[in-house]
């Protein structure tokens, strides 16, 4: 049977002049390029989660605005003579960034950097990640259009 794990993470955004940069990480000795993101501590919520492990893993500070989606997966792996199963749920938030620097990022990540958009897909080794950065593409375009109009979203 397999144990139950609940992360968030965010996807962090600027915008420059006309583009739109996510905050993007790398692990396993900068092989693989992901979005930030971590297990749940003692008490918090899932906003509070993502909020906390964005900044732990790029440096940067940002402002949640609203819930992407999630992503389910599992995986394994040996603790001493045993093979653990492991059903991990990971909720992505939409941020904008406020401050903090990409070099400030904590030992858990290689590197953290700002790329496109649309690099930063091409950059995610899993589909399902590519995904949530789409889905925050379409809602970055719909909160443009929305402040273009001087209308706010709820």
């Amino acid at each position: 049977m397999a144990e139950r794990q609940i992360s968030a993470g965010g996807v962090i955004f600027r915008r420059r002049d006309a583009e739109v940069d996510i905050a993007v990480i790398s692990t396993k000795g900068g092989k693989v390029w992901g979005l930030p993101k971590g297990t749940a501590e003692k008490g918090e919520n899932l906003a509070r989660t993502a909020h906390r492990e964005v900044r732990e893993e790029t440096g940067l500070e940002g402002h949640i605005i609203e819930k992407i989606g999630h992503i389910e997966y599992f995986f394994s792996f040996r603790d001493k003579d045993e093979i653990k199963r492991i059903f991990k749920i990971v909720y992505f938030f939409l941020m904008e960034y406020a401050s903090g620097r990409v070099e400030d990022h904590d030992q858990e990540v290689d590197e953290c950097r700002w790329v496109t958009i649309d690099e930063a897909v091409g950059l995610m080794r899993f589909k399902d990640e590519k995904e949530i950065i789409e889905k925050a593409k379409r809602m970055i375009r719909e909160l443009e259009s929305s402040e273009a109009t001087g209308q706010r979203r709820p």
